[in-house]
């Protein structure tokens, strides 16, 4: 199977870990031996209610023998569609009232800067630096990473970059601008937050000067750091929103989300200006349905900030330099990307599932499910120092 995999299916990197799923449950990955691996990475953020939640396996299945894909976006009417855009828009602010369901994390944001450049009648973006926005050409021209692009060039033109948590740069965000991107919490970069009321200030200036502020929430929404989604620890509501990676709890999903009167602009001139075949998909609709209904109505994301504090308390050595980020979007700051590579391989070889940053190699990714256990933490916590005990400089 692993010589198959390596053969006929594409490879993102010359040493892929190869792992060999047979099945998963919970904070669990099973292997084709029937070993249990412990899961801090819950798919990159992706499986917030853990693997295969009864739920969302329900969901899916009742709505996969009832009808799946019956027409491409937004011409019929879909129940699990309607209800789940309904139910996210009573939770979010009254500006947030209507989404637009895609695919993925990066086509939303495609999406995304083309409603922000179809409602201004601009056609330039402001970004930041050590961003990351997804893997297609204008996500890629919008991230700030020229080691992830230079391969990739030409690109869509037009954007400037700034430096997150910078005031100075606030200038940078001018009357030509569109919109400015931003995540809301730097992932790629270190699991960066923002400071000194940053995001509010740059709110403010696209206000003044006539710009969207476009959120990426790709990543940190969904309850991954302690709210709903983590722009509401900082006072500073989006025009669009971007969301996707755990909104599914496991499905491929994504969806940008602005004012009813904004999203119009994508109905004329011209008509069909953001088409997709299978955004919307009923039985992906469900599963966001069934996780949202789940994150609502349980304590699990008001857990996660007390899962933040255990993770900190038993996370204390000599090769920790800190730890960023909010509730479970956590990055170990280690000493060095030896240490870094030493600890990830070394706790995958004990059946703990850790895995790196994009473009910080110093950094420990621990991104588990919600519904990790507080004994599933320590557990964890044990071998990872464990492994960096066991480093030899």
């Amino acid at each position: 199977m692993k010589k198959d995999f390596l053969h006929y299916q594409a490879q993102t990197s010359p040493h892929p870990l190869t792992l060999q799923v047979s099945r998963a449950s919970g904070s669990y990955i099973y292997d084709q031996d029937n070993n249990a691996h412990l899961d801090f990475v819950a798919g990159v953020s992706a499986c917030t209610l853990g693997h295969c939640h009864p739920k969302v396996v329900a969901a899916v299945t009742k709505q996969a023998s009832e009808y799946m894909h019956v027409m491409v976006y937004g011409e019929y009417v879909q129940e699990p569609a309607v209800a789940y855009t309904k139910l996210l828009a009573s939770l979010l602010p009254s500006n947030l009232e209507t989404t637009y369901l895609v695919n993925s994390g990066t086509e939303a944001i495609e999406g995304a800067l083309k409603l922000a450049k179809r409602a201004t009648g601009r056609h330039k973006i402001v970004a930041a630096r050590n961003s990351y926005h997804g893997n297609t050409m204008g996500s890629m021209s919008v991230s700030g990473a020229e080691s992830q692009k230079s391969a990739f060039r030409p690109l869509v033109p037009g954007t400037t970059f700034i430096s997150f948590n910078s005031e100075k740069d606030l200038a940078k965000i001018t009357t030509e601008t569109a919109a400015v991107i931003l995540e809301t919490i730097q992932g790629g970069a270190g699991f960066i937050v923002p400071k000194n009321t940053y995001l509010q200030k740059v709110k403010a200036r696209c206000t003044e000067v006539g710009a969207l502020l476009i959120l990426d929430e790709i990543q940190p929404g969904f309850g991954r750091t302690g709210k709903l989604f983590a722009f509401e620890h900082y006072n500073c509501t989006p025009d669009i929103l971007v969301i996707g990676k755990g909104m599914a709890s496991g499905m491929p999903v994504g969806a940008f989300v602005a004012s009813n009167e904004l999203m119009k602009n994508l109905q004329t001139q011209p008509k069909l200006g953001h088409i997709t075949t299978f955004g919307g998909n009923p039985v992906i609709a469900a599963a966001s349905l069934a996780t949202l209904q789940e994150l609502t109505t349980s304590n699990i994301i008001n857990d996660t900030l007390e899962k933040e504090k255990l993770f900190k308390k038993l996370l204390k050595h000599e090769y920790i330099k800190e730890i960023r980020g909010k509730g479970l979007m956590l990055a170990v700051m280690l000493a060095n990307a030896d240490i870094t590579n030493h600890v990830v391989m070394h706790c995958a070889k004990n059946r703990l599932i850790l895995f790196w940053l994009l473009f910080e190699p110093k950094a420990v990714r621990i991104s588990p499910p919600l519904t990790i256990s507080n004994q599933e933490i320590t557990l964890g916590c044990k071998l990872i120092i464990e492994a960096l005990n066991s480093y030899k400089k």
